[in-house]
């Protein structure tokens, strides 16, 4: 089942949780309704929450994309300091988007992705949910 978060544009990363937890929270207790598993435009897909590293995400009928987000797992990694390069281990996931590519350019895909990542990374989102 996949519900849908009305105006998801309009929330931060906390708006996004609390909103997942509650149509989580009914879909699970069979409270969820038919307007709130329709109107999506783009859709998330957590298959790493069931231990796959990466998917191939198709994009649900009438939406413009979905990206799919693996299981993050502890990896060796290149890291760039003050001192120089170094290995260090670190949290990584492998982040996919699958879109129509009549409604989006592969350029635009691709910066999304990029600021997603950069995000993460940044973990510029940890105040918003209380990190």
């Amino acid at each position: 089942m996949t519900p849908v978060i009305k105006g998801a544009g309009d929330l931060n990363i906390a708006g996004v949780a609390k909103k997942t937890a509650e149509l989580a929270g009914k879909v699970r207790t069979g409270k969820i309704s038919p307007d709130e598993m329709s109107g999506a435009t783009f859709t998330i897909s957590n298959t790493g929450s069931r231990g796959a590293l990466f998917d191939t995400v198709i994009v649900p009928p009438n939406q413009v994309a979905i990206l799919g987000i693996g299981a993050t797992v502890k990896r060796p990694v290149v890291i760039e300091t003050e001192e120089g390069t170094t290995i260090g281990v670190r949290d990584m996931t492998y982040v996919t988007l699958s879109y129509d590519h009549r409604l989006v350019d592969g350029a635009d895909a691709a910066r999304y992705l990029t600021t997603v990542k950069a995000i993460l990374e940044a973990a510029e989102f940890e105040t918003e949910i209380g990190l």
